[in-house]
């Protein structure tokens, strides 16, 4: 419904050509309402959205000084978004609380306000400076789904000439379709808001999972590596991790990234070992459509994938020497051409590589470009095997029994004699070898807790090619006595020295002492044998 503030028009029917007139404005207007719409379908960014629409409405409907405000939604008043005037755009700050003005009424009750003569309502403040007094006025309001969302406020360019009601219901529908663009801006401000958010979370939950901070190991060798990974992950520098397989390398590489101003960006991982040569190229430099059969279509490769971000190299030291060289090209020049293409490609990305060879002596084998070997070797970090960082192992099983845990959901706790006999292993796995073991006596345990008798320790040897084994069963000394001054389960003794002290506790009677040690004869013979201990004779 429409409320008419003023309406001085006295004439009780249309001038000599009203009907006329009425038609080239609804004509007129019509245009304009189909170019508005165009507009508001042409941008998801509102506030040029609405200066647009104002200056159709100036250009094309003869409606100008056009004002949109929105209501601020922590206020409650209305803020004055965009001003179109016959110069042009301005800005301005204003803003209407309920009531103040004709603005303010809207938002004090929400309804169409129309003026034949602006200078006649004395409620009219004029805060902007941009009406003529002379000229009628119309004001509506913005809703989005029944609520009020702002005001759209026209001065036609000319006095009443008994039209103002059409012009009236032309911005009724102008309103309308602004409402319905700004409910869509709003879903589209509010899912964007949500992927930031919940990106930000990722971001914050990626960087504590791959923080230095909850990386586990307190040995002084680990500390060690932490405080060097840590200050090369602040530089584009390439980083070469060695280390035995198992030992974590790719952990570090991810902690390297996810800490560096790089972690905005993808980290790309590829285990150069995985892949034959011919595979491992358009893997790395991608290929065009039609480069070999089965390529039908183009595809980037790994490199272009981690442009501005990182590319971890697993076992870099497998490549053979041919593709060695084209590795060498893209990490002096960072440029490339994709496999059956011809146009360079250059790209920004850092390189983190890691292998368990000893390249050192590959290089002097000449298996591997020692060119390429200081090209990697920027800034090497060496990751000690499990072995000589035994002290880590009862806060590395931890971890790994939480993580192993959740997936089982229920709560896995080892036993101290559990926690001794990890120690006491030589751990040719690492941290890899470490996590099965626990997986297998986790996956064993019936109520949760892990004990001593479910750690086992099957070698590759029999797991893969059990063959009968030679044992050397000693005369035995009924006089002898166990020597009870050796703790078997004292952590700090190695695997070697742990079965020698329960082959003396047992008088060197193999069976006795694969209980003590809760193996079984067969087992204890195997570690005899392979472990290189002298039996004594008595």
């Amino acid at each position: 419904m429409h409320e008419h503030i003023i309406h001085s028009h006295t004439d009780e029917c249309p001038p000599p050509g009203g009907f006329c007139r009425t038609h080239e404005l609804n004509i007129q207007l019509l245009a304009a309402l189909y170019a508005v719409s165009r507009v508001l379908s042409r941008s998801l960014d509102f506030n040029e959205t609405l200066r647009d629409v104002l200056r159709v409405l100036h250009d094309e409907a003869g409606l100008t000084r056009g004002l949109i405000s929105v209501v601020d939604p922590e206020t409650g008043k209305l803020n004055i978004r965009t001003i179109y005037t016959p110069e042009g755009p301005i800005l301005d700050d204003n803003q209407y609380g309920p009531g103040e003005g004709i603005i303010g009424l809207i938002l004090e009750k929400p309804r169409t306000i129309k003026l034949v003569r602006v200078a006649d309502e004395p409620r009219f403040l004029n805060r902007t400076q941009i009406y003529s007094p002379e000229l009628p006025f119309i004001a509506v309001p913005i809703k989005v789904g029944g609520d009020l969302k702002g005001v759209l406020a026209v001065q036609p360019e000319a006095p009443e000439d008994g039209l103002l009601e059409e012009r009236a219901q032309f911005v009724e529908m102008v309103s309308n379709l602004i409402g319905q663009s700004l409910s869509l801006s709003m879903a589209v401000a509010q899912e964007k808001h949500s992927l930031l958010e919940e990106r930000d979370l990722l971001r914050r939950t990626v960087r504590h999972q791959f923080g230095f901070d909850s990386m586990v190991g307190r040995s002084a060798v680990m500390r060690r590596v932490f405080d060097q990974a840590r200050m090369v992950a602040k530089w584009n520098t390439t980083v070469l991790i060695r280390g035995e397989t198992g030992t974590g390398k790719e952990l570090i590489a991810n902690a390297i990234h996810y800490n560096s101003p790089r972690a905005r960006n993808a980290l790309v991982k590829l285990n150069c070992a995985a892949l034959p040569e011919n595979l491992l190229e358009s893997e790395l430099f991608g290929h065009e459509r039609g480069a070999f059969t089965g390529a039908v279509e183009a595809r980037k490769g790994r490199f272009e994938q981690a442009h501005g971000g990182t590319l971890f190299l697993d076992e870099i030291g497998e490549v053979s020497a041919a593709f060695q060289a084209k590795m060498l090209r893209i990490l002096q020049e960072g440029e490339f051409e994709r496999v059956g293409g011809s146009k360079t490609i250059k790209v920004d990305v850092r390189i983190i590589a890691a292998t368990h060879r000893d390249l050192e002596t590959a290089v002097e084998m000449g298996d591997f470009r020692e060119d390429l070997f200081y090209r990697l070797n920027v800034m090497p970090l060496f990751l000690p095997p499990l072995r000589e960082r035994i002290e880590d192992i009862p806060e590395i099983a931890r971890h790994l029994l939480t993580k192993i845990g959740n997936d089982q959901k229920r709560k896995l706790k080892l036993t101290d004699m559990a926690n001794r006999r990890l120690a006491s292993h030589e751990w040719p796995g690492n941290v890899r070898e470490l996590e099965n073991c626990l997986e297998r006596a986790a996956v064993l345990s019936e109520d949760g807790n892990i004990d001593v008798d479910l750690i086992r320790f099957p070698s590759v040897r029999e797991r893969t090619s059990p063959r009968p084994l030679r044992t050397v069963t000693p005369t035995v000394n009924p006089n002898s006595a166990p020597n009870p001054e050796i703790d078997i389960d004292d952590p700090t003794l190695t695997e070697k020295e742990r079965v020698i002290a329960a082959l003396e506790q047992a008088g060197w009677v193999q069976a006795k002492a694969a209980r003590i040690l809760g193996m079984t004869p067969r087992q204890i013979a195997y570690r005899i044998q392979t472990l290189n201990i002298e039996v004594k004779q008595f």
